[in-house]
């Protein structure tokens, strides 16, 4: 016996896609200046859906002020036929004000008249917040490099080969030399000793410090202490080392950045997983530090609960208070490390 296939409309795709809360549409008949919006766009604008009339010159209000002049003018629109692509900021009237893509289209009679417009609106205010704390973080190890020689890396592959910018200047290597010896940064007398310690030190899996003397670019000789930290797949195997480095005779500083929503929302559950696995906690142990369940922990780190839940802001706080920073690097990915 032979049960028939389901047939799905687009709208009920759209609504599905539009319940994550990020995804909005509206469309505009030229003609008649019939407008309407879909429940993801008053969402997104921060209104009830239906309790405020579609209309583009409304959203475009919403805009910020210094981002406004960027969007077509409604009679534009109508009169030339043409809508941009933009990221603006809009302002909603709680105060709250959100990051948004925007895309639209307009569609033209054979005799080459505009008859109306379709759009579609993205939130990527989490993706904006994140990008600018990685821009912030970026020019914080800069400075750090720069000012006091501390380094941070991460790399999915060991031993370390791939180093930033700041690196190679104070080395006066490039990266083609590294790439060919790894240990081209240590004095040559340390690299049999480095050679045979480090393999089984990555093979072990665990934290660990060593104390390698590199070579500067002007000939000076500096002991560092590198710390590694390895993090963890959902299934418990390394998939990158992030390491700190800084000069033995200074005393390193936590790379705890205060990030804010961004970073806490791109916090997921394979971090509280590294982040328990640093402090050798059980899920057990993370629910009696924080004062969550234990149903609920397990739920937090299957990723079960939204990224805004008030129980991952707290299992966060919880891992920061028990020593554990969180820091954005390259890429946008996430690097923890824990404090001795």
């Amino acid at each position: 016996m032979h049960g028939t296939s389901p047939t799905f409309s687009s709208r009920e795709f759209l609504r599905m896609i539009e319940a994550q809360g990020l995804t909005g549409t509206w469309s505009w008949v030229f003609a008649t200046g019939a407008q309407a919006w879909s429940p993801g766009l008053y969402d997104i604008l921060g209104f009830e859906p239906g309790s405020v009339q579609p209309d583009y010159t409304l959203l475009r209000a919403l805009a910020h002020p210094d981002d406004r002049p960027s969007l077509e003018e409604p009679g534009e629109i109508a009169r030339t036929g043409i809508l941009g692509d933009h990221t603006i900021r809009i302002v909603r009237r709680d105060g709250t004000m959100r990051a948004l893509a925007t895309r639209g289209e307009v569609f033209h009679a054979p005799d080459g008249r505009p008859m109306g417009a379709v759009g579609v609106v993205l939130d990527v205010t989490d993706r904006e917040r994140l990008g600018r704390a990685q821009m912030a973080e970026q020019r914080r190890r800069h400075a750090l490099a720069r000012q006091a020689r501390i380094f941070t890396f991460t790399e999915t592959v060991v031993p370390f080969c791939e180093y930033g910018p700041e690196f190679l200047e104070m080395t006066g290597l490039r990266r083609e030399e590294i790439a060919e010896n790894w240990l081209a940064p240590v004095v040559p007398e340390e690299w049999a000793q480095w050679r045979e310690q480090m393999p089984p030190l990555y093979a072990a899996g665990q934290p660990f410090t060593v104390t390698p003397t590199l070579r500067l670019a002007g000939g000076e000789r500096v002991p560092f202490r590198q710390t590694l930290i390895p993090t963890r797949d959902a299934a418990g195997a390394v998939e990158s080392w992030t390491m700190v480095m800084v000069p033995t005779d200074t005393v390193a500083p936590q790379p705890e950045t205060d990030l804010g929503a961004g970073l806490e929302q791109a916090i997921e559950g394979r971090h509280l997983r590294a982040a328990r696995a640093l402090l050798d906690w059980s899920m057990a142990d993370l629910a009696r530090a924080s004062g969550l369940s234990f149903s609920t922990v397990r739920r937090l780190e299957e990723n079960a609960d939204g990224p805004a839940a008030r129980s991952r802001q707290t299992a966060i706080a919880t891992l920061r208070a028990a020593g554990i920073s969180f820091t954005v690097i390259e890429g946008n990915a996430i690097a923890l490390t824990r404090a001795d």
